[in-house]
């Protein structure tokens, strides 16, 4: 069984992946830093050159490898879930935890972050709060519908997000890790 996190951009998929990775003792991946090793390539390179659909081409062949694997920690890209092959590929041995963040939060942790726009280019033209709430509005569903399990993330840390995830675990008696 493997533990796939999705959500939106920034909503803590790789904080808390590494973190629950630690824990469980498994492995983690991180299907962006996987195509950018993959590809030599950050994703706005990528996105420049051949348009979204090459990245989500490089992105399904990604989660298609990972899908073969059992006790491992993966976080999705936050469009991944848009491409049925992916939800497919990763529902068959995994508990999907969608991890949620309000507009707010999700705009202050991307002002916060490093990789800024060579990781997470813009998904379409105008600002970016005017997008965050566009790809909300779009999105939510999507991941409301292929989640076995939705987590807030607005206003917590990492360690009261991964604990509410590891109470799941262990109430589901889900055998994964140590």
């Amino acid at each position: 069984m493997n533990i796939v996190l999705i959500g939106y951009r920034a909503s803590g998929k790789t904080t808390v992946g590494r973190r629950l990775s630690a824990l469980l003792g498994i492995p983690f991946r991180d299907t962006d830093e996987m195509i950018r090793q993959r590809t030599g390539k950050s994703v706005r390179q990528i996105v420049a050159e051949g348009g979204w659909p090459a990245f989500r081409d490089v992105e399904k062949t990604v989660v298609a490898g990972l899908s073969g694997l059992d006790g491992v920690v993966i976080a999705l890209g936050g469009g991944a879930v848009t491409e049925k092959e992916n939800v497919e590929a990763v529902k068959r041995k995994g508990l999907v935890i969608w991890l949620q963040a309000d507009e707010t939060s999700i705009l202050e942790r991307m002002g916060r972050e490093t990789a800024g726009d060579e990781q997470r280019p813009p998904l379409r033209g105008g600002g970016m709060a005017e997008e965050v709430r566009e790809m909300l509005a779009e999105r939510t569903a999507v991941y409301r519908a292929h989640a076995d399990l939705a987590v807030d993330t607005t206003g917590r840390s990492v360690e009261q997000i991964v604990v509410e995830i590891m109470s799941v675990i262990r109430a589901r008696r889900i055998g994964i890790g140590v």
